[in-house]
């Protein structure tokens, strides 16, 4: 960069950071606006997707009579002659005459005439070979629509679709379902300081950002090819301009790493204007990760895309992954806006004056505590390794024992559930 250029860079004004909750809302509004299109998917292909229209039933549940144990579908009153057997998968024949049975497995359709079934551990047999006991007063089988009625939404659309879902959409009759596309991700590495293998020397630092964040995004339900990871990319502005329009070329989403301030070798912000993006959010009020920038770029033909600056520090990379990252994600993918879960501080933990806090914390998930970590450095990694999440610590406030707070938990594998 020439010495104008940097004299240039350096006298950019950097506009006021937005509130963390505002950041979080803006980049969840416009990922929702932009919501990835519906496709159909085999159920098998579809955990970790999102479903794009209600799950509807396309029968009653269950769609007939069944018996819920093994014994004795019986009419009237016994001891009952056997005149069959009735097993699951079957069509059975109308049970037409009193005193009379045939033996039922479980999951087998109750025939039509029968009054009763009697358990197989609670029945004897007569020395003529009838059936005999007394059937419980409640029925012992489940009826049809007791679960579901033909038709009734049973989830909305924006539900992640786990293996509950669906099982639940097999039992219904689907065979595919309609799930929003997974969102496309690349990531382009920033600083001609990093090194992409072997331990950190002569100045130089080991990238820890070009390997992890792609398993955080896929983690967030992104597509992440290994061809998708780019870098590091070398430190002008050409270069960082071909790199970031090639990705877009097939990405809904490119992350960046560095490069996110206005120093002499930052030129994210250039190559943003060179490319058209306008601004989503341009820097937070939240530490550590202050330097954090969401853009956005829309084609002529309306195909919308984004840029996520994450900060090169490792740790506020991350900040900013579940900060301007998850929530846009989740909108892309027709979900609604994460709800954080509260926990009680065990500790401590310091405020950050005008800025949200967010604190680095491991879970204690039966006592619903969180407890702060060690290592918590913006350059650091080894208390992110051993944390479930970060507590937010509001603006204009500390953190005090006892009190309870938001945490922005650390991304599970898609379909997975986390504890309460």
């Amino acid at each position: 960069m020439s010495t104008e250029t940097a004299s240039a860079a350096e006298q950019v004004a950097v506009p006021p950071p937005a509130g963390w909750e505002e950041a979080r809302s803006r980049v969840y509004a416009v990922g929702l606006a932009a919501a990835l299109p519906a496709v159909g998917r085999p159920l098998a292909d579809t955990d970790g997707h999102t479903l794009a229209e209600p799950l509807t039933t396309r029968t009653d549940l269950p769609a007939f009579p069944t018996s819920s144990v093994d014994g004795w579908a019986v009419r009237g009153d016994g001891p009952w002659r056997v005149v069959g057997r009735v097993l699951a998968g079957g069509s059975p024949a109308p049970l037409t005459d009193d005193g009379t049975t045939v033996e039922i497995a479980t999951g087998a359709m109750v025939p039509e005439g029968v009054t009763a079934i009697l358990r197989v551990e609670e029945s004897t047999r007569t020395a003529e070979g009838r059936v005999a006991g007394t059937p419980r007063p409640s029925p012992e089988w489940r009826e049809p629509g007791e679960e579901a009625r033909a038709g009734e939404e049973l989830l909305p659309a924006g539900t992640p679709v786990d293996p509950a879902v669906i099982g639940l959409a097999a039992s219904c009759g689907h065979d595919t379902l309609r799930v929003r596309r997974s969102p496309r991700a690349a990531l382009l590495v920033f600083g001609d300081e990093l090194l992409t293998s072997g331990p950190p020397a002569a100045g130089r630092v080991r990238d820890a950002l070009g390997p992890a964040v792609p398993a955080w995004l896929r983690r967030y339900g992104c597509q992440v090819r290994p061809a998708d990871v780019v870098g590091p990319v070398a430190d002008t502005l050409p270069a960082h301009v071909a790199a970031l329009r090639a990705a877009l070329a097939t990405a809904d989403l490119v992350c960046t790493t560095g490069g996110t301030m206005h120093g002499p070798v930052d030129h994210l912000h250039p190559t943003l204007e060179a490319l058209g993006a306008d601004y989503v959010v341009n820097t937070v009020a939240v530490r550590p990760g202050f330097p954090m920038l969401l853009a956005r770029l829309v084609d002529p033909d309306g195909r919308v895309r984004f840029v996520a600056g994450l900060p090169g520090n490792p740790q506020s990379a991350i900040v900013a992954l579940v900060s301007l990252v998850a929530p846009l994600l989740a909108g892309l993918q027709g979900r609604p806006m994460p709800v954080l879960p509260h926990a009680t501080l065990a500790e401590a933990v310091p405020g950050r004056g005008d800025y949200t806090h967010l604190a680095l914390v491991r879970l204690d998930r039966v006592a619903g505590t969180a407890h702060p970590v060690r290592h918590v450095g913006s350059a650091m990694l080894r208390g992110l390794a051993g944390a479930d999440g970060f507590a937010v610590i509001r603006p204009g406030s500390t953190g005090e024992p006892g009190a309870r707070v938001p945490v922005v938990p650390l991304p599970l594998l898609p379909g997975e559930r986390s504890c309460p």
